[in-house]
Parts: C-alpha cells; structure tokens; sequence
C-alpha cells in the first residue's frame, strides 16, 4: 500500500502557515481537513496541498513526515514557491 506525506497551506492573518502529514488516501484526508474533520490545528481553515511525497511504506512516510515537520527551511521554500 501507497503512504503520502503531505505539506497543506493557508493564509491566516496574511500569514503562510503550513501543516505537515501523511495518510494512504490523499484526496479524502484533504478534504476531511478542509471539512473540518481534520487534526486539530486545521480545522475552521481552508488548506489547499502545495506539495506530496509517495513511499511504500508506513515505517518510512511516518520517517519522512517527523523530518519534514523539523525542517522549517523546506517548508519556508514551499511557502515562498506557492
């Protein structure tokens, strides 16, 4: 089975925040964070995905995610590229 990690973005304040995380169904994890439904810190907010990764596994989308998480320049690249 295919794992996503995922970096979603919206403006708050006139502010770029981005959310990091990883799911096997990228289309309805999106829209359940956009629904609200979503991890605790997205919700009220409208996201839209700037950027997805594929991995085989669990073990290695959770991996990558952790590191994403703790990478604020990517992230602040994401931001500034969208």
């Amino acid at each position: 089975m295919l794992y996503f990690v995922y970096v979603l973005q919206t403006n708050c304040k006139n502010k770029k925040i981005t959310y990091v995380g990883s799911t096997n169904n990228l289309k309805k994890r999106i829209k359940l964070h956009n629904l609200g439904k979503g991890a605790k810190f997205t919700r009220g907010r409208k996201w839209k995905l700037i950027y997805s990764e594929k991995h085989s596994n669990k073990n290695k989308a959770l991996s990558r995610e952790y590191y994403m998480k703790k990478d604020k320049n990517f992230r602040n690249q994401l931001k500034n590229n969208s």
